[in-house]
């Protein structure tokens, strides 16, 4: 094992349930917070969702972005973003919003931005999406994270017990609300992409419950008189270390994006990194922990008893 991760050991004795109460106060007011955030402030929907231009270009030398943005206030269009992509201050991207134009007009309004800048400039990329589309996008994006969540749930359900699908339905949506009240509050593009990363996030999230709670399982049947309380501490130990270098090794090669994947990448590549980070939290402190509230014994005697009352 790598030296720098020597200090996580296999044989780890923490007292996880300990600080129940506190993490279950901490989780609740992440959620809450992130759910006032979204009501309030909302999201900054990219063009994907709400519709509009995108235009990201090229000079040979340094943009000067004041100058572009003067020059663009002769085009009738609404609410123009133009920002610095990248280091070397020679490439911009110019967002605009363009609701209620149909294809032909937002194509129009192109043309009129390339003959106002002139041909100093390479286009490197041109999106037009109609407002029509964008609606169409959103609602799709919703569906698909909802027939996630339901199937993720589902698959917990028949692998384990009801109860066991409780904990990871709990934290599978502590995981995407925070994630989606960070975003909104720290005013991140929000776009298919960024879609594609929360659900990603939900997988990730997920696997590390499951490896969680295949340990509680297999401590169940092994640890036939050992004390729930005992018993689930026991199992989170004896995967916490991979747990933490799994996390660790993911989180670098999502910082790694986050730092160099350029603005393109950025929204995707921090819901992947905050989502190692929340996921790997809630999958001990939410998902494993609040299962001490269940008699899980009670429930196993049972399924022994009945062996077709649930699905193996």
């Amino acid at each position: 094992m790598m030296k720098i991760f020597k200090w996580v050991t296999k044989d780890t004795t923490i007292d996880f349930l300990k600080a129940r109460k506190f993490t279950y106060a901490l989780s609740a007011l992440m959620v809450i917070l992130s759910v006032a955030c979204i009501a309030i402030k909302g999201f900054n929907y990219g063009i994907d969702f709400s519709g509009g231009i995108l235009m990201e270009l090229k000079a040979s030398q340094a943009i000067d972005v004041e100058k572009v943005r003067k020059e663009l206030n002769t085009v009738d269009l609404e609410d123009i973003n133009i920002q610095t992509i990248g280091q070397t201050g020679d490439e911009i991207m110019i967002r605009a919003q363009a609701k209620d134009m149909n294809e032909k007009e937002q194509m129009a309004a192109v043309n009129e931005i390339k003959k106002v800048l002139g041909s100093e400039y390479e286009y490197r990329r041109v999106e037009l999406v109609g407002p029509q589309v964008g609606g169409e996008l959103k609602k799709d994006g919703v569906i698909a994270s909802l027939i996630a969540i339901l199937a993720i749930t589902a698959y917990i359900w028949f692998r384990f017990e009801w109860q066991f699908a409780i904990g990871a339905m709990v934290g599978l949506l502590h995981d995407i609300i925070t994630t989606l009240g960070l975003l909104s509050l720290l005013n991140f593009d929000f776009s298919l992409t960024t879609v594609a990363a929360i659900l990603t996030l939900a997988g990730y999230s997920v696997n590390d419950t499951v490896v969680t709670y295949d340990r509680i399982r297999e401590n169940l049947r092994k640890y036939k008189k050992m004390p729930q309380y005992e018993l689930l501490n026991k199992s989170i130990n004896d995967i916490f270390s991979r747990t933490i270098l799994t996390g660790l090794t993911t989180l670098l090669a999502a910082s790694a994006l986050l730092i160099w994947g350029g603005d393109t990448l950025r929204s995707f590549s921090f819901t992947i990194a905050w989502g190692v980070v929340v996921g790997t939290y809630s999958s001990i402190y939410v998902s494993a922990v609040m299962l001490n509230l269940f008699d899980l014994r009670k429930s196993a005697d049972e399924k022994v008893i009945n062996p077709f009352g649930n699905v193996e």
